[in-house]
């Protein structure tokens, strides 16, 4: 599933190349599956507005959308209006949001195409169909937010408090969405190499020199990873159809029994909260 630095990356690709750009026609598949509000009712909401910005809250893509047939010529003094409607994309396990023109083929799986003005068109392309779209007229205070806290921003008091007492595993209170937003199996694994701490350890038992160094090392992988355009470990790729290169830099996701890139020791893959976790048994205890 891609994580906080693939959907920022796409997110940063769809923006630059969309904003002030307007919906002309919009379409949609048959599936039910991809679709938290109906397909009809995307496709009308949708038709006549314009991409105000587009930016990532945790895994999801936000798309801002202006009222029904404004376009920056529209406005007097040339100033952007606020959000009238929201566009909002999930991933899921294997979706992808591209960029592209009309004439290009369709490939199978496609379950949205949102014809623009430009001449351009964005599609949601998603073979098993666990990705989620969702049209939202906005009123005041109903925009889309993310469950947990942002990790690029967070500041340590508010990093320990999530933490505070709780008995679960510091991997698996990674992974709590509630808890922290847009961190997934790559980062969990490895931000806590990064930080010595093994990912079995107890969340609420970690000292606080243990969870600042945590909480700074997360940001520093985040933050690389987006640099390099996330990690394409699996169907991954950015708006444009480009893979990501962080997956050059895996110290220990997906390198079960190669050698410690710091030690050298064999690195071992555990099952975690249900899911594979990677770590070096010798540099994190």
């Amino acid at each position: 599933m891609p994580e906080l630095p693939e959907v920022e990356t796409i997110a940063r690709g769809v923006d630059a190349r969309v904003r002030g750009d307007r919906i002309a026609e919009a379409w949609f598949s048959t599936y039910r599956e991809p679709f938290k509000t109906p397909a009809e009712r995307q496709a009308k909401g949708l038709e006549g507005r314009s991409f105000l910005a587009v930016h990532r809250t945790g895994k999801h893509i936000v798309c801002e959308l202006s009222a029904a047939q404004w376009t920056p010529q529209s406005a007097a003094d040339g100033a952007r209006p606020a959000p009238d409607a929201q566009w909002i994309v999930h991933l899921g396990m294997t979706g992808r949001l591209l960029l592209t023109t009309p004439n290009e083929a369709v490939v199978k799986h496609t379950h949205a195409r949102l014809r623009l003005e430009s001449g351009r068109e964005i599609r949601f392309v998603d073979p098993r169909r666990f990705g989620r779209l969702e049209f939202r007229e906005l009123k005041a205070g109903d925009g889309f937010r993310g469950a947990g806290q942002e990790p690029l921003t967070i500041d340590a008091a508010s990093f320990r408090s999530l933490f505070r007492g709780r008995k679960l595993a510091i991997k698996a209170a990674l992974l709590n969405q509630s808890l922290l937003t847009g961190v997934g199996n790559i980062y969990a694994d490895e931000s806590l190499f990064r930080a010595g701490i093994r990912p079995r350890r107890q969340a609420g038992l970690l000292t606080r020199t243990e969870l600042e160094r945590l909480r700074k090392e997360l940001s520093v992988v985040l933050e690389h990873a987006i640099q390099l355009g996330g990690s394409s470990v699996s169907d991954y790729v950015d708006a444009n159809g480009v893979r990501g290169f962080f997956q050059l830099e895996h110290c220990v996701y997906m390198r079960t029994g190669e050698p410690c890139r710091r030690c050298r020791t064999p690195i071992k893959r555990i099952l975690l909260a249900g899911r594979g976790t990677h770590f070096c048994p010798t540099c994190q205890v």
